[in-house]
């Protein structure tokens, strides 16, 4: 089964870091996919920069609005995610609760699947 784990942050968190502290937690996200990679567990993951680079595209009536980040109202942005195969929901479970981004953050578990269900 398939699982997605949504890193959450709060921007101003994310922002307050130094450099060189941003850096020590991107180097411990490496090795952390780098282990369940080689478990089989790991499909893909990948950080997303901040929101100040995104844009929001919204389609109503036939009428496009794009609005270019940063957001304001975003009280959390995704900050990155991993894309786990994996056997049993248990398995995802422990997966996340050993993600060290689960100390500055929050881990978000979802199986993926119809969003119609």
């Amino acid at each position: 089964m398939a699982y997605m784990l949504l890193i959450i942050e709060k921007p101003a968190e994310r922002a307050a870091r130094s450099e060189s502290e941003g850096r020590a937690l991107y180097e411990r996200m490496l090795s952390f996919s780098a282990e369940f990679k080689a478990r089989g567990l790991l499909t893909m993951s990948q950080a997303l920069k901040s929101d100040a680079s995104g844009t929001r595209i919204t389609k109503r009536s036939g009428a496009v609005t794009l609005r270019d980040g940063p957001f304001a109202e975003a009280r959390e942005i995704v900050g990155g995610f991993f894309l786990l195969t994996c056997e049993t929901r248990e398995q995802a479970m422990a997966v996340a609760e050993s993600c060290p981004a689960a100390e500055w953050a929050t881990v978000e578990l979802r199986e993926l699947g119809p969003c119609f269900q």
